[in-house]
């Protein structure tokens, strides 16, 4: 019996195998969390996504003019199905610093984290609130 040859057949096969090979040893990076930032006249609001992450994992200092933000996502057990585990979650250790443009009082500051988001209150300093600038215009010429 002759079976005709069909490389095409072959050749899809190939690259099928390394498309998974791919997948399999891709090793995932931990991304940058998201951050929203609302400033009112008497503070900054800072909003931060941190899905996965346990409270007691989360450390964050405040200066007068940033926000750190430490926090590790700790791996989970998972089943294998015959010798291997397949991942597309992301762990590991990150910070994030985020400058902020007015001062604030770093000895005021209040924090929650629900679900997954952190908000932190930054309250401004006093100096901060009562801060007016005075604009001169220059002789405009015509």
């Amino acid at each position: 019996m002759l079976v005709r040859y069909n490389a095409w057949n072959e050749m899809n096969a190939i690259s099928r195998q390394l498309d998974s090979l791919f997948q399999e040893i891709q090793a995932p990076t931990f991304r940058t969390p998201a951050a929203e930032l609302q400033e009112t006249d008497e503070a900054v609001h800072l909003k931060l996504e941190l899905p996965g992450v346990e409270a007691k994992d989360v450390d964050i200092e405040v200066t007068e003019n940033a926000v750190k933000v430490l926090a590790e996502r700790k791996s989970e057990t998972k089943t294998e199905e015959n010798g291997r585990t397949r991942s597309e979650f992301y762990y590991g250790k990150f910070q994030r610093v985020i400058p902020l443009r007015a001062r604030i009082q770093n000895t005021a500051v209040t924090a929650e984290y629900k679900d997954g988001i952190l908000n932190l209150t930054l309250p401004k300093s006093e100096a901060e609130k009562n801060k007016v600038v005075k604009v001169n215009l220059g002789e405009i010429s015509a």
